[in-house]
């Protein structure tokens, strides 16, 4: 009786362990390629933009944002792991992060703000306005990297 009953519970762990791995394998198929909105201190912001699928996701994301920022070597290639510094018009850092991906989406208020971004160690500095409504493309370029 024993003996069955450790056959049993061998079989019982062995299929338990075989869902577990199964289902451990859809976890990164299930949330890869999709971007997160972030917000720090009232600032949201998205990136990506590496293929397809993240590009149409933050195509469609897009309408929620007012200035999208674009990054790319000048040969056209575009390029990711892209510091991001955006200060309002006081001087204020309201956005300090690296970009995913050769897109970045952000909603800021109204107002001025210097940008820097910052690859390969080469920083390229704009100072921009920032509308309400409609969205705002600004292009980064480096000569390499």
């Amino acid at each position: 009786m024993k003996r069955i009953l450790g056959m049993k519970s061998t079989s019982l762990a062995h299929s338990f362990a075989v869902i577990l791995l199964g289902s451990a394998s859809l976890v990164p198929l299930a949330s890869a390629n999709y971007e997160i909105v972030q917000t720090t201190g009232g600032v949201s912001y998205v990136s990506g933009g590496i293929g397809t699928d993240s590009i149409d996701r933050l195509s469609s994301l897009a309408g929620d944002f007012n200035l999208k920022l674009v990054f790319a070597l000048n040969s056209g290639a575009y390029v990711s792991d892209v510091r991001v510094a955006i200060a309002n018009a006081a001087g204020k850092t309201l956005v300090d992060t690296t970009s995913e991906g050769p897109w970045f989406l952000t909603r800021l208020p109204v107002g001025n703000y210097q940008i820097v971004a910052t690859f390969a160690g080469h920083a390229v500095t704009r100072q921009i306005a920032v509308g309400a409504a409609k969205l705002r493309t600004v292009d980064f370029r480096w000569t390499s990297e």
